[in-house]
Parts: C-alpha cells; structure tokens; sequence
C-alpha cells in the first residue's frame, strides 16, 4: 500500500519551498533531491506531476520532446510506441547484480508527448552530455544536502503559511530518521544540541506548538521503543 503522508508531506514541502524561496537561489534543487531521496525509502508512488511545474521552473526535473533522447534514432519505433506513462530503466531480475528497483527513474521516463529526466540521473548526464541541457546551472548535479537542513527550511517556511501540520509531521519522525543512518542516529545530545539546522528546527516547533501534532503521527517512535531512548527523549522536549 502507497504510504500516502509520505507522499503528501514532500509534495507540501516543495510547495512551501518554492513559494518562500528566491526564484534564483539554487539551492531549491538540492532540497528537493533530499527531499525525493527520503521518499525513495517508502513504499510510495509516483508524484512528481503533483508539483511538476515547480519541479521544471527550479531546474530539478527538465521535459523535452520525446525525439530529443539520445537513443531516439535507434529506437524510433519503441519511442513513437510509447502512449503513457513510461519509465524507462529495464531490469534484469536474473542478473548477478541485480539490487531492486530503487533506480527505476535513472534513464529519465515519458508521459507522452513529453520525456523527462531529474537533475543528476543517468538520463541528464547524457543529455548534458550530447548538449540538450548547458549553462552552469543547469549542468551541475545536485549537491548532496543533509535532511535535516532541508527540514529546517521548510519548517521556517511552513511556519510563514502557519502550517503547523507539515512542522509537526516531519519533525515526528524523530533522530534517527532524520537524522541517522544505517546504524541509527550518529550524533550525541551535545552534537545535536549545537547543530544549527536543529537548533533552528526545535525553535519552530516550539513557537508553533506543532509537537503536539507529531506525537499523534503514525511515524512517531515511542521513547520506550527507540534504539537510543536518552537521545529521542531530548528530541522530544524542544
């Protein structure tokens, strides 16, 4: 089952971004590919059309005719075959190195009449390569950008909108979601306690009261269950 919060908790997030950020700055991009990064580890559908003009406008995703792939002269008649919504990554199941689906997007995908592929994919390295995209800005990969830096932006944005949902939401989900890793979250109450990003974050949610929000969240983790039960209990006293 499509994990819908999740769904509608990045499409709000690029929304509040866009319309609270510069149109010029850059850095909207990098949010968004964190953004679309967190996603990616849920089971969730496709919903980049919900926010695709936005996504086109800062130079995250980028739509040209189809006959404009690289491949489109070899294969005319796949492409011109093509009558909806298309990715166009091909997996072998059986190969020794398959690893899953988490790269279906990589060769960009078609919803016809149009192509399109996300800045720092295989498909815009190569239409960066053959020369469809230039200029500085638009051939430069996304830069890698910490979660929780994004999740600071969005909730001094949100906090403008006065959504204390969106704050709440993101904010349940606590350290080690947002801010660990494999091995859960690396960092000690100290270390937090002197991140900017965090600091920023803990002001929002206490200025809005939006921590009452994320502990009804399905995706709040009770301090009892938690890998690190002193640091989530800080977490969860802003």
């Amino acid at each position: 089952m499509s994990e819908h919060m999740i769904e509608d908790l990045v499409a709000d997030s690029v929304r509040v971004l866009d319309a609270h950020t510069e149109a010029g700055d850059r850095r909207v991009r990098d949010w968004f590919a964190a953004l679309y990064g967190f996603e990616s580890g849920f089971d969730c559908s496709f919903t980049r059309f919900r926010v695709m003009d936005t996504l086109l406008r800062r130079g995250y995703a980028y739509r040209f005719p189809v006959d404009r792939h690289p491949d489109y002269g070899e294969r005319s008649a796949y492409f011109d075959a093509l009558t909806e919504f298309t990715a166009l990554r091909t997996f072998d199941e059986d190969a020794p190195d398959f690893d899953g689906y988490e790269s279906w997007l990589e060769d960009g995908y078609v919803d016809p009449p149009f192509l399109y592929c996300e800045a720092g994919s295989a498909l815009w390295r190569r239409m960066v390569a053959v020369g469809e995209l230039h200029g500085p800005d638009d051939t430069a990969a996304p830069r890698r950008t910490p979660l929780i830096e994004v999740l600071r932006e969005v909730a001094v944005a949100a906090e403008k909108e006065q959504d204390r949902e969106l704050i709440g939401l993101w904010y349940a989900f606590g350290c080690s979601a947002l801010l660990g890793g494999p091995a859960g979250c690396p960092y000690d109450i100290d270390e937090l306690a002197e991140m900017p990003a965090v600091r920023d974050l803990r002001a929002v949610v206490g200025r809005t009261g939006a921590l009452a929000i994320a502990q009804r969240s399905p995706y709040a983790v009770p301090v009892d269950f938690a890998d690190d039960q002193d640091l989530e209990a800080w977490w969860w006293q802003p």
